[in-house]
């Protein structure tokens, strides 16, 4: 029995303060005053909400598994399904890519998934270095506005290289990461001067990579790892130190969700 919770039903209002009893692995029970049974393992639910379904937070689901051509230079090429980018970085080093932009909202798509209990992921593309912008969706609707609960949730990055396009080595990929966290900063700064005052100041430059960043910079979202050795942790954890504003940041290797 999961007791004080607050729990989100499948189409009724939602119980502020009831409980779930379990048996057999089935639902038994639920309410604002359902009864525990006497042989019943509790476990009290204060502060938490209880949802009527499981919750992938790392999947791909929806997202077609093509992977984008490498870009033999700046600002050339883009994700498959993204539309134009006035970004000044390669394809793989452009974090304002979203995946709701290549979300398909075919019901064959998520079938499986549904049966084995998740009814919502937070997805994101697999493809880049920066893998993009993740949003939450629920794994039902007619259309992806029907499906999406938050279109943007976090920025995700993953330390790989891009092949024959620098960064070829996973430390050009540290450098690369760190170089745009700079790059951006110093954009967002340069952004609230000429606010504040255009007089004398030149017009910010355009780059739709660097302000994807800033919202990250400013904490408004949290970065995502996809942290998978001890090395990638630590250059996570020290890029998070060194960013101080980036310390929302979450390192999760892609197998092991473990802080």
């Amino acid at each position: 029995a999961i007791t004080n919770a607050r729990i989100v039903t499948v189409s009724g209002s939602i119980i502020e303060k009831g409980t779930v009893v379990i048996r057999d692995g089935l639902i038994a029970d639920v309410g604002a005053s359902a009864r525990v049974p006497a042989d019943a393992r509790i476990f009290d639910g204060n502060g938490l909400t209880v949802y009527p379904g499981l919750i992938d937070t790392n999947s791909s689901v929806g997202v077609p598994q093509a992977r984008p051509q490498g870009a033999p230079g700046g600002g050339q090429g883009q994700v498959q399904g993204q539309p134009a980018s006035n970004s000044n970085y390669p394809v793989g080093l452009q974090p304002e890519n979203n995946v709701i932009e290549r979300l398909s909202s075919g019901e064959a798509q998520f079938e499986q998934v549904r049966n084995a209990g998740f009814t919502t992921v937070l997805t994101v593309s697999r493809d880049g270095i920066f893998n993009g912008q993740s949003a939450v969706i629920n794994l039902a609707g007619d259309t992806v506005s029907a499906m999406v609960l938050r279109p943007v949730f976090a920025q995700h990055i993953t330390y790989r290289t891009l092949g024959n396009t620098y960064p070829t080595s996973l430390m050009g990929t540290f450098s690369a990461l760190r170089q745009m966290f700079l790059d951006a900063q110093r954009l967002n700064e340069w952004k609230k001067v000429y606010d504040k005052n255009p007089r004398g100041v030149k017009r910010p430059d355009a780059d739709a990579s660097l302000e994807a960043l800033i919202p990250a910079l400013n904490r408004e979202i949290p970065v995502v790892f996809n942290a998978n050795s001890e090395i990638e942790i630590i250059r996570s954890l020290d890029f998070a130190r060194e960013f101080n504003r980036l310390l929302r940041a979450a390192t999760k290797p892609e197998k092991s969700w473990t802080d």
